[in-house]
């Protein structure tokens, strides 16, 4: 038989069938809590008052730590930043790849318009803070904090076209700048070759500067003849008047005679040559400055035959690579024609002076008192002459930039020039090659208007040429 129910008080307080007792309720007591219920139903403010107990209760206790006054503010503010915590998880959340979104309907989104009368309006600064998180809240928070624009982002925007503007005139006078720079460089008159890309008119001075520079280098010795036993000066003029000759002969550039004198002047400045191979330097020096200057230059076997089969080929090759030699290769030789064109330029191109400074350039050639000049220099007083010849004005400061030199150091050259034209002739070849109509008869021109001028100076008590002679 099941043991009897023992209806006495239980001592075990842990015993689950103390509650059951305790609680144990009849047909006729549950009728009665049915009836009561529906009678007075129970208010549902009871819970509510139950929770704010307990949020007061944390509030008071919040209250006494920070000395706070308000209990309702503190409250409320606790509410607000606990919704306010859980708007930025959601949002990190949402950024991270999390599945919710901070939308119109979240419930972060209730927390920000939350309003309370005790609570005092935040600045304009923290108003932007609870904007963080989503690039929603940020799009709607801008309408509301554009009309309280500080006044200095007002200026800013307003004073920006003004800025934009000053940037383009500033462009502008930096490339007018540069412009007025690049014609200070080029000078006025190379201005005008800018746009024509052969005439290098932004790099014109720094050639000729290298070029002046140049000069020093490839100089030969002016008194080279001391050291030579079997020449004389003499025999250097006749056979240069015959190269000029041969020059003419084979229609080869006027650089192609000035170089072959140089290689000349230069090998017999280093080596000591007998008389009967005088002829075959000078024709080894023509034969390198046509392979270096002409773009189709005559064959050797054209040079030895003007030489009258005297030498063979193979002792033209042989000269040749000898001369190459000692010269070391360095056929960098500044032409006097570029002087002479350089020069020309600031004379505007003027055919009659550049002619007869071109003839008056090859009298350098045949005359050993010019190797103490540099070719620049003899440029430049062929130029002074001929402008003088034709009465083309005083020598001016733009041909004195152009040249590189003073009237005062032009002077010696030009005695020198003025002595050679007077004098009876003494070099046929070249004589001829400028009295023809070609050349506008410059030789014959020339020598006539230095007679005239030397006579003038010597009726004048003075001799221009001072006391120079020619051979």
């Amino acid at each position: 038989m099941p043991a009897a129910r023992t209806r006495g008080r239980i001592n075990n307080e842990n015993d689950e069938n103390s509650v059951a007792a305790s609680t144990r309720l009849t047909r006729a007591k549950a009728a009665a809590n049915t009836t009561e219920d529906v009678a007075n139903p129970p208010a549902k403010k009871a819970l509510q008052t139950k929770k704010s107990t307990t949020g007061t209760l944390n509030a008071t206790r919040g209250r006494r730590a920070l000395g706070d006054v308000t209990n309702a503010a503190k409250g409320t503010e606790a509410v607000q930043e606990g919704k306010k915590a859980a708007g930025q998880k959601s949002t990190v959340a949402s950024k991270t790849g999390g599945v919710t979104k901070l939308t119109r309907t979240n419930s972060s989104r209730s927390a920000l318009g939350l309003k309370d009368n005790n609570v005092k309006p935040k600045p304009a600064a923290e108003a932007k803070k609870p904007a963080s998180g989503s690039g929603v809240q940020k799009k709607r928070a801008q309408p509301s904090i554009a009309p309280t624009t500080s006044t200095d982002e007002t200026i800013e925007e307003l004073e920006q076209p003004a800025r934009k503007k000053s940037v383009t005139q500033e462009m502008v006078e930096e490339s007018q700048q540069m412009e007025e720079e690049a014609y200070d460089i080029v000078g006025t008159l190379d201005a005008e070759d800018l746009d024509d890309p052969s005439m290098c008119a932004e790099y014109v001075r720094e050639i000729f500067e290298y070029y002046q520079e140049l000069e020093k280098t490839t100089m030969p010795n002016a008194q080279y003849m001391d050291h030579q036993d079997d020449l004389e000066w003499k025999m250097r003029g006749i056979l240069v008047d015959w190269l000029i000759e041969v020059h003419m002969r084979f229609r080869l550039l006027p650089e192609t005679l000035f170089l072959a004198v140089n290689i000349i002047d230069r090998f017999l400045s280093q080596k000591v040559v007998p008389l009967d191979k005088l002829q075959l330097v000078g024709i080894t020096a023509m034969f390198i400055a046509s392979k270096y200057e002409e773009v189709l230059s005559p064959h050797v076997g054209n040079f030895t035959h003007v030489a009258d089969d005297g030498f063979s080929v193979d002792e033209v090759l042989a000269a040749e690579r000898y001369t190459l030699s000692t010269l070391k290769y360095d056929l960098s030789y500044p032409n006097p024609m570029n002087f002479l064109r350089r020069i020309s330029k600031a004379d505007n191109y003027d055919i009659q002076t550049r002619t007869f400074g071109k003839y008056l350039m090859e009298l350098s050639l045949v005359d050993h008192r010019f190797l103490e000049y540099r070719q620049s220099h003899i440029a430049a007083a062929a130029m002074y002459l001929a402008r003088l010849i034709f009465d083309r004005g005083p020598w001016d400061v733009t041909l004195t930039k152009f040249a590189g030199y003073t009237q005062e150091e032009i002077m010696p050259v030009f005695d020198i020039m003025v002595d050679f034209l007077q004098a009876p002739v003494a070099h046929e070849a070249l004589f001829k090659k400028y009295a023809s109509k070609k050349f506008l008869k410059a030789s014959i021109t020339a020598r006539k208007w230095a007679k005239e001028y030397t006579n003038t100076m010597r009726a004048g008590g003075g001799i221009a040429t001072g006391d120079v002679k020619s051979n």
